[in-house]
């Protein structure tokens, strides 16, 4: 072929000519990395590395972004059947890419995403949250998680968390679904509206495969029969080694192989009969089983629906060593009928990440019973006690009193992810958690907060009222986040238009953290 008829074409699209071969040949795809130079007529396809410098180098890594409903005024939709949330990235980086409201991966490893979704519907039955990941040429898609929102009178708004975890490669895409199980949204006081928080909703925390960390899932098997108290019985969805991290032989637990860190979240579909149900509410547990001996590492609390669906979740980091099991149990009112769902779409389903302990430690700490907020609360900060062992990485910084503990201090750099619980009685419209960063050692303030510098907000989370007859509310908060040596967080409770009336300190009521060396 003469390089004029090369020039014209005569390769087809797709194609180059490739002079030393003689012959036509297949441009190269790059596998989803980014293109430095595209296919032309007579020369092959130029692939840039995603990441180079430092970021090349990494062990973990976060991003963050904010989420948005299609339409551009208003934010209300009145017909739900499926719709694709927009996720949009506050600033990019050589990770991925936010592409038509998706994410777009360039690099392989494992991921832990988290959503905050402050959300309002008058569907007349559940509307459905889902986190969902193609592969790079779209024939396979798989759904990572699944959370049930449900009905209630008067659209009060409620605060949704989601997260879950995924093994990645360049080109794997991340969407965020909502589906309605109920075409019935068709008037506009009845549509579905999203409230604007005031820092990212959506984060993750990116592993590179040279960590050694495990990536696993497992879906919660059906469960025919109504129940008061409930042990899920899982089966394996994907797991990136099953050596490290499997199911028990009777698979109600998870077993370690190897010392680590872990971050895990357990999200539960369920149908519950009874006005019980309604004012006692459902507890989540977690339990960590060291040599046969079980500790409840945390548990969180949900207000109960009466005739109707909902989902219940619960999130917490440990440290974990051989042979230890993690299982979960829900505890439900006496006078209350539950049906437990589970099945392929990720509604009820056990999300975890494994960290080799050498790279990795964790920090958990339950509210304060003295100092925290209540009455008319406007942005008061929160305070802990740490119950778990002290370790170098992540601390806690006494204000006041030796129970009043409000910032959590890192000391090493790395990449962080936190998950905080609430459990209270409240009259407020609106109740807000915001987590905020008070330092940023690498802007050059050296861990200590320069006068008039204000602390920068890096998740919120936002509920309504409280739901009529229950006796207790609750708000989560997930988010992942890059620290340094010295950076310290903390968060706020914010009440618009009621008051605080009482914080459980005795249950439901904690913050977890998972810490990574970058």
């Amino acid at each position: 072929m003469s390089e004029r008829d090369a020039n014209s074409g005569m390769c087809t699209h797709g194609y180059f000519f490739n002079a030393d071969m003689d012959e036509c040949q297949a441009c190269s795809e790059c596998d989803g990395e980014p293109i430095a130079a595209p296919c032309s007529f007579t020369t092959d396809s130029v692939c840039s590395s995603p990441l180079s410098g430092a970021s090349a180098l990494s062990l973990s890594l976060s991003w963050a972004g904010d989420i948005s409903l299609s339409t551009e005024k208003g934010h209300i939709l009145t017909h739900v059947p499926t719709l694709q949330l927009q996720i949009q990235g506050r600033s990019e980086a050589g990770l991925l890419s936010a592409e038509a409201g998706h994410l777009i991966f360039r690099q392989h490893g494992l991921v832990w995403l988290d959503q905050n979704l402050p959300v309002s519907h008058g569907c007349r039955s559940f509307i459905q949250v889902c986190l969902r990941m193609n592969s790079s040429d779209g024939a396979e898609s798989s759904e990572l998680s699944g959370i049930r929102v449900e009905q209630r009178e008067g659209r009060s708004l409620q605060s949704v968390s989601i997260s879950g975890v995924a093994e990645v490669a360049p080109g794997h895409m991340i969407s965020l679904f909502l589906r309605s199980a109920s075409h019935h949204c068709n008037q506009s006081s009845d549509g579905l509206q999203l409230y604007n928080p005031s820092a990212a909703s959506f984060s993750l925390l990116w592993l590179s495969h040279d960590t050694g960390a495990v990536a696993m899932s497992a879906q919660a098997v059906v469960s025919t029969h109504y129940h008061t108290n409930y042990r899920p019985v899982f089966r394996v969805s994907t797991t990136s080694d099953p050596y490290v991290v499997g199911l028990t032989h009777d698979g109600r637990g998870v077993r370690f192989a190897e010392s680590g860190t872990v971050r895990f979240v357990f999200q539960q579909a369920l149908y519950s009969m009874g006005q019980a149900c309604v004012s006692e509410g459902f507890q989540v547990l977690a339990y960590l089983s060291q040599n046969g001996t079980g500790v409840e590492l945390c548990r969180s609390f949900k207000p109960g629906v009466h005739y109707r669906d909902t989902s219940i979740s619960v999130s917490g980091a440990a440290k974990v060593g051989p042979g230890d099991t993690l299982a979960f149990e829900i505890l439900s009112p006496a006078q209350c009928n539950v049906r437990f769902f589970g099945d392929e779409t990720s509604i009820s389903k056990l999300s975890l990440v494994w960290v080799p302990a050498a790279i990795s430690s964790s920090l958990f700490a339950a509210v304060s019973h003295t100092g925290l907020p209540s009455g008319a609360v406007r942005n008061k900060p929160l305070f802990f006690h740490q119950t778990s062992a002290r370790v170098p990485q992540i601390g806690m910084v006494s204000k006041g009193t030796t129970e009043q503990k409000r910032d959590i201090v890192f000391k090493e750099s790395g990449t962080a992810s936190i998950a905080l619980d609430l459990k209270l009685i409240h009259s407020c419209n609106l109740i807000k958690i915001t987590l905020l960063r008070r330092s940023d050692p690498e802007g050059g303030q050296g861990g200590k907060e320069a006068e008039g510098v204000r602390p920068v907000p890096l998740a919120q989370q936002v509920g309504g009222q409280m739901p009529d007859g229950s006796q207790w509310a609750s708000v989560s908060l997930r988010s992942s986040f890059r620290v340094h040596n010295g950076t310290s967080v903390y968060f706020t409770l914010d009440c618009v238009r009621g008051r605080v009336n009482q914080i459980s300190h005795h249950t439901g009521s904690a913050v977890s953290v998972l810490w990574v060396a970058e």
